[in-house]
């Protein structure tokens, strides 16, 4: 289940980081992160269960804008891309019919959930959707998302200016280490992670 707006980060028993934090690597992370999504499909699909599974996620995979993100992620987990094989939008980055699927995924709606910073779902979504499709960015971006991924889920959000300076050192070059050093010092300013041992 999605932890709730200001709960404690919770370390992993397998990986040993915060809980959703070792994804892709992890599996028990990879699955609380694709739980995110599921739990939200398995929500969406109470009102449709007698409907084929197949034939609602080729409905919401139709008309994107009219749901939530995640029931939306969830559709595309369903059908298999003619392309490539793999779930649709979660194929190669040279797969070109995942592409627009991944693109089309950003018009479902995206809602805040309350006592949280405009656009925390958005960071949410968008964090989850490179942590479930790694294969399309870089090793240093997708540390980034997935060391925020437990503070966005929270219910937190990096200001401007500290989003634009993480991905400033992360374009600039900057070694894993000093990714995740940034990381750690911006949770322990949240007061979400104790001082380094």
């Amino acid at each position: 289940m999605r932890p709730a707006i200001g709960a404690a980060l919770v370390r992993c028993g397998e990986c040993g980081g915060y809980e959703y934090s070792g994804a892709p690597d992890c599996g028990r992370c990879r699955a609380l992160v694709d739980d995110v999504v599921e739990e939200e499909w398995r929500r969406f699909r109470t009102e449709w269960a007698e409907e084929p599974e197949s034939e609602i996620a080729g409905l919401v995979a139709a008309e994107p804008d009219r749901h939530d993100w995640r029931v939306v992620d969830a559709a595309l987990d369903r059908i298999t891309c003619d392309e490539c094989g793999d779930r649709l939008s979660r194929g190669p980055a040279d797969c070109a019919a995942c592409n627009l699927a991944h693109g089309f995924r950003y018009a479902a709606v995206e809602t805040d959930r309350p006592g949280v910073p405009p656009l925390n779902e958005h960071a949410v979504r968008v964090n989850v959707s490179v942590v479930r499709r790694p294969q399309v960015t870089s090793a240093k971006e997708l540390l980034a998302r997935r060391l925020l991924l437990p503070a966005l889920l929270v219910g937190f959000l990096p200001t401007t200016a500290e989003a634009q300076r993480m991905s400033a050192l992360i374009k600039g070059g900057a070694a894993p280490d000093r990714v995740v050093e940034l990381i750690d010092d911006w949770l322990r300013t949240r007061r979400l992670e104790g001082p380094s041992a």
